[in-house]
């Protein structure tokens, strides 16, 4: 038992660890998955959607301290209480996504990792078995270090995981594992290989036979049935490749703009997905940042999913001598952790990439 609490003790500390760092990383990510999982088609709960930040990073930081509380020894009887507490809750609400189908990726691993709902219930079923040799095995768990050298340590967890939290949310997060990052190509991001994966889709095609209803499944192939037609049902068995980016657009009000602005060099690009929650602080910079960007040769427009009016509006307000064009808001809180924020494209290339705290930071060389 003392070596299954040593094994488990491991393993639980350090997924817990880097599960949380991953999430730590990309607070505000696994915020609007959260909303996700508050909204009426899901929990039903959507009086918490407005706290979804907070309780991200609470979440989070509890996350990655109660991982190395767990390695060091620290408060026992508290910690595996807590990991058992929130095992638990996580298991329900994987299982809860996956056998209603309502979320189709937990989040658990942040973009880093993608599990499907299956995935994701097995992955906290495993971690709930071990919690529980930990839970009966409790008294096997004791301080690695002295008492006072197990208290700093754990001081230092929570102190630099706070720090963590605080630094992305006003920056960007450290670590970018989403199609967007710096270096990436989004036209390259959005294209499908010829020898791809298909996806698999279940056909449940419904007929009307001698009286009564007849159910034929097939993979799409209209089924040859001496009766008469009622219904199909579709069912995804396997979703195939999916392109790492797949809801990226720029649109005006008459056309599709994509294809031009994705082949356009120097080109300086405001996100803002919603201009009704744009921060007034990083909005007040607008004016000034794309200004110096015009002067040194480059192309400046803004992305945001607003309507018209609000476009109007704001571009009134700030006195912005650009244009918005509309993309889709989820892309656009993928793009960049800000609201707004800036990227810079050269033939579709991400090569820079700032929260509205660091426009200041963006690079512009005079281009011709």
């Amino acid at each position: 038992m003392k070596i299954l609490v040593a094994l488990s003790r491991i393993f639980v500390g350090v997924l817990f660890i880097i599960s949380g760092l991953i999430k730590l990383n990309d607070p505000l990510g696994f915020s609007y998955k959260l909303q996700e999982y508050f909204s009426a088609e899901v929990l039903n709960i959507p009086f918490l959607e407005p706290y979804a930040l907070a309780i991200s990073v609470l979440v989070v930081i509890f996350e990655v301290v109660l991982g190395v509380f767990l390695l060091i020894g620290y408060k026992p009887k508290f910690t595996v209480w807590s990991l058992l507490a929130m095992i638990v809750f996580f298991t329900f609400l994987t299982f809860y996504s996956a056998y209603f189908d309502k979320v189709k990726d937990c989040g658990c691993f942040g973009d880093a990792l993608k599990l499907t709902p299956w995935e994701s219930f097995t992955k906290d079923v495993v971690l709930l078995f071990f919690i529980l040799i930990l839970f009966f095995g409790i008294k096997y768990i004791t301080p690695v270090f002295s008492k006072l050298q197990t208290t700093v340590l754990a001081l230092l967890a929570f102190i630099f995981s706070l720090w963590l939290g605080f630094h992305v949310l006003e920056h960007l997060p450290v670590i970018d594992f989403r199609g967007y990052a710096i270096g990436k190509n989004i036209e390259e991001g959005m294209t499908i290989p010829d020898d791809a994966q298909k996806p698999i889709i279940e056909y449940a095609w419904k007929f009307h036979v001698n009286g009564e209803d007849k159910v034929i499944t097939t993979n799409g192939d209209y089924p040859t049935v001496d009766g008469k037609f009622v219904s199909v049902e579709t069912k995804i068995i396997d979703e195939g490749y999916q392109p790492p980016i797949y809801d990226f657009s720029i649109e005006s009000e008459d056309e599709d703009l994509t294809t031009q602005y994705l082949s356009e060099e120097n080109l300086i690009v405001i996100v803002s997905y919603s201009l009704e929650k744009i921060e007034k602080a990083g909005a007040e910079k607008l004016k000034a940042l794309s200004e110096r960007a015009l002067k040194m040769g480059y192309k400046v427009i803004g992305l945001t999913a607003s309507g018209a009016d609000t476009k109007a509006k704001i571009k009134s307000t700030y006195n912005l001598n650009f244009d918005f064009y509309l993309c889709d808001e989820k892309a656009l809180k993928t793009i960049v952790r800000s609201n707004p924020g800036v990227i810079e494209l050269d033939k579709g290339t991400v090569k820079q990439k700032l929260h509205w705290n660091d426009f200041e930071d963006l690079k512009l060389p005079k281009v011709n």
